[in-house]
C-alpha cells in the first residue's frame, strides 16, 4: 500500500502560525504534525512510498522533507503551486506519481494527528473489497454528517445538521437502516477504480474539488464506498485552530 498525505492547505484558521509557514509543519509537543503522519504511516502502516501535495509555502515543506533522508527516501511531493486543488483535485493530479496506480493508497490529511490502528483499517479495506474506505466517528459532532447503512456500512449520503440539507437529494436520513458519523479525515481508495471516477468528475466539475462531495456522486454511478470504525478508543485531533493545535499538544505530550 502507498499513502498520500495532503499538506497543501493554506490554514487560515490557524494564524499567525500560518502567516509565515504551512500548517503541515505546526508542531504537536515538538513534532512536525507533517512528521508525525509520515512516520506514522511508515512504521505503524509499513508504507514505503507517499506523495505529499504542497501549495501554502512550499518551499518550507521541500527543506523539511530534504533534511530527512529517512523521510526523502519514500517521499514524492506533488506540486499544486499554481492552483490549489482541494483533496479531490489534489489526488487526481498526483496520481501518476504512485508506483503502483491500480493499487490501494491510503489518504491522510496532515492536520489530523490521531493513533488509530492502521493495520486494522487496511485490513477491513483489503476484505472488503470496496472502492474507498472512509475512517469515521459515530459519536463525533460535526455540522456535516455523512451517512452509512447499518448492514454493510456502505455510504448511503450526507447531511448538513445546520440546514436540514441532504445529499443526494432523495436520500432520507430518518430510514431506520442507516447511522451517521463524522468524517476523520483518513481515507483507503482502490485508486484503480476510483481515478477514472476522478476524472469524469473533474471534466464536468472543474479540476478544484473536495473528495466528499465526488464520493456522494461516485455512489450513484455505483462504487462502493464504506465507513469504518475502529474496534479500540483511539485518539484523534483536528489541529485547524492554535487551540485544536493546543489540545493535541497536551494529549501527545511526551509521545511521537
Amino acid at each position: 500500500m502507498e499513502a498520500m498525505v495532503f499538506a497543501a492547505g493554506i490554514g487560515s484558521r490557524l494564524k499567525p502560525f500560518t502567516l509565515t509557514r504551512p500548517k503541515a509543519l505546526a508542531p504537536v509537543a515538538g513534532v512536525p504534525a507533517l512528521q508525525r503522519c509520515i512516520e506514522r504511516l511508515r512504521d505503524e502502516g509499513g508504507i514505503n512510498h507517499m506523495v505529499v501535495n504542497i501549495h501554502h509555502f512550499p518551499d518550507e515543506i521541500r527543506r523539511f522533507i530534504a533534511s530527512d533522508s529517512s523521510i526523502s527516501t519514500i517521499v514524492d511531493l506533488s506540486d499544486e503551486s499554481g492552483l490549489l486543488l482541494d483533496t479531490g483535485g489534489g489526488l487526481l493530479n498526483a496520481a501518476n506519481l504512485f508506483h503502483q496506480p491500480d493499487g490501494p493508497i491510503l489518504l491522510h490529511n496532515a492536520d489530523i494527528v490521531t493513533d488509530f490502528d492502521i493495520s486494522e483499517m487496511e485490513k477491513r479495506f483489503h476484505d472488503s473489497e470496496a472502492d474507498a474506505m472512509l475512517l469515521v466517528n459515530p459519536r463525533r459532532f460535526s455540522s456535516r454528517m455523512l451517512w452509512f447503512d447499518e448492514t454493510d456500512s456502505k455510504l448511503r449520503g450526507w447531511s448538513n445538521e445546520k440546514t436540514g440539507d441532504v445529499k443526494p437529494e432523495s436520500f432520507r436520513t430518518e430510514a431506520n437502516s442507516v447511522f451517521k458519523a463524522a468524517f476523520n479525515g483518513v481515507h483507503i481508495v482502490n485508486l484503480g477504480r476510483i481515478a477514472p471516477m476522478l476524472q469524469r468528475y473533474a471534466d464536468s466539475h472543474g479540476p478544484v474539488f473536495s473528495l466528499t462531495p465526488f464520493y456522494l456522486w461516485a455512489i450513484g454511478e455505483g462504487a462502493d464506498i464504506r465507513g469504518f470504525v475502529p474496534e479500540k478508543e483511539y485518539r484523534w485531533h483536528d489541529i485547524g485552530t492554535p487551540e485544536k493545535l493546543a489540545a493535541a499538544t497536551a494529549d501527545f505530550s511526551g509521545t511521537k
